[in-house]
């Protein structure tokens, strides 16, 4: 199991690679967000550990970089911003999980044996297809349709979207979703849910499509046609 820290801190960054080689992992290191998108494009990795603020190209610019070339290993933020909005803005970038300064390390390595483990868990089964209606998701190509047109997802809609088939026509909560797609303990104050399932629906509903994904008030959220 492969993981890439990009960290400025020296100490910080030396910290966190001793403790994942205590426990199994192989770690390369990177200083700068310029060398760490280097390094992240041109090896495989099971996790990715990103500052959010970095020289030469920022942690979120890194992200999003990776992202807009169909890189989606798992991405976990670790930065001092530790605001609900910096870390709503972290999750919503697309990284998988968003740990704040100061962090207990034995916290870091069971978040990082959660994300290396559900990526692995997604790649055993990636022959798996869900169709609904007119709606098909394909695991293995990582890709949706609605009916002959197909849909460019970001990683966090598509797990949602997947979610939400796995539960066909029964709601599923906000903590489930939350839990099942960011391996995040819950937060009653975060949005991020909320706004992406507005950029899914927007999405998948274009003008005359029938809505398929429903809001139910105070439990959560429910694929169906109506």
């Amino acid at each position: 199991m492969k993981i890439l820290i990009i960290e400025d801190d020296l100490t910080t960054r030396e910290f966190v690679a001793r403790g994942l080689r205590e426990h199994g992992f192989v770690v390369d290191e990177a200083e700068d967000g310029h060398q760490g998108l280097m390094m992240a494009t041109s090896c495989e990795y099971q996790l990715i550990i990103l500052d959010r603020m970095l020289p030469q190209l920022d942690g979120l610019k890194v992200l999003g970089a990776l992202r807009a070339t169909e890189n989606h290993t798992p991405v976990m933020i670790l930065s001092a911003m530790d605001s609900v909005e910096d870390r709503v803005v972290g999750l919503t970038s697309g990284s998988d999980d968003y740990l704040t300064k100061p962090f207990a390390l034995a916290e870091l390595v069971a978040r990082a044996n959660i994300l290396v483990k559900r990526n692995q868990f997604v790649a055993a089964t990636v022959s798996s297809e869900y169709s609904y209606d007119d709606l098909r998701l394909d695991i293995k190509s990582h890709r949706v349709w609605r009916g002959s047109r197909l849909i460019n997802l970001q990683q966090k809609e598509f797990l949602l979207l997947q979610s939400l088939m796995e539960h066909v026509e029964s709601v599923v909560s906000r903590m489930s979703l939350f839990e099942s797609v960011w391996s995040y303990h819950f937060d009653p104050k975060t949005n991020v849910i909320d706004v992406h399932i507005a950029n899914l629906r927007k999405k998948l509903e274009q003008e005359g499509e029938p809505s398929l994904i429903h809001t139910v008030r105070g439990a959560g959220y429910v694929l169906r046609r109506v």
